[in-house]
């Protein structure tokens, strides 16, 4: 199976139920290197954010299992005002490395390799982490409407890897300010050079509206959305928010397809 949802029951539950709907534990154990990339984009609490157990039930899923690869969490927080691992000690991660011997990385500061495509217009040259190749990414981001991409799920998640010092706002401003002016193509694009290869989606909340606050989902969504293809767990996501996937440009499996 390379797609599931399950209700969302707690954290370490419905997590582990999804990754052996996935038989993560065999794709998985080919893999010496995993980067698990949740959504800190600031300090706000779940649901803006990703919550840590989500995280912790992935890396308890591989140390349970018997995986053996070495696993860092990882992200670039969007927030002008706060510092990475000042995000991460806000929402708890910073006990991750004390309980499970992970790595935390700011990815707003590591070593950067350069990419270029021709199929790319908005960035036919890149920069971007070089841990993002080096490493199997699981991508958990939380379930969102988002006020200029529509919806902020796996593919959107990947944003939160941009260098600041190319991607950022002038004079102080949103660390990722680049992607605003040219959302659903630089999502597509970005994508285009490194898409997630496992997808685990928080959805046991949702937001309803906006990204950084504002009403929940009501009745709460409850549910968590996996799979090896980003395209259609944004798909699913999409259209557990009620949103119309035709109506969202970096969801449209046609994009990410190669050029004949």
């Amino acid at each position: 199976m390379d797609f599931s949802v399950r209700y969302f029951t707690r954290f370490q539950d419905s997590v582990s139920r999804v990754l052996d709907d996935l038989d993560f534990a065999t794709v998985g154990g080919t893999k010496t290197k995993i980067l698990i990339k949740p959504n800190c984009i600031n300090s706000s609490p779940p649901p803006v954010t990703t919550p840590v157990e989500c995280c912790e039930a992935i890396i308890r899923y591989i140390r349970e299992v018997g995986l053996d690869a070495e696993i860092a969490v990882a992200e670039g927080c969007g927030d002008s005002g706060r510092e990475t691992f000042e995000v991460f000690c806000d929402l708890g991660y910073d006990r991750l490395p004390r309980d499970y011997g992970v790595e935390l990385v700011d990815l707003n500061t590591e070593p950067l390799v350069t990419l270029s495509r021709d199929d790319c217009r908005v960035l036919p040259e890149i920069y971007l982490p070089k841990i993002l190749f080096d490493h199997y990414v699981i991508s958990v981001p939380v379930l969102k409407a988002h006020t200029l991409a529509r919806l902020t799920g796996t593919l959107k998640n990947m944003m939160g890897a941009a260098p600041p010092r190319h991607y950022g706002g002038h004079g102080g401003g949103w660390k990722k300010a680049f992607f605003h002016n040219h959302m659903q193509d630089a999502i597509i694009e970005l994508n285009r050079y490194r898409m997630a290869d496992l997808s685990i989606v928080d959805g046991s909340v949702g937001l309803a509206q906006s990204h950084l606050g504002g009403p929940t989902c009501d009745p709460p969504v409850n549910r968590i959305i996996g799979g090896y293809d980003a395209v259609r767990v944004d798909q699913a996501c999409a259209e557990f928010l009620g949103l119309r996937v035709e109506d969202i440009a970096h969801i449209l499996e046609r994009q990410y397809l190669p050029r004949e």
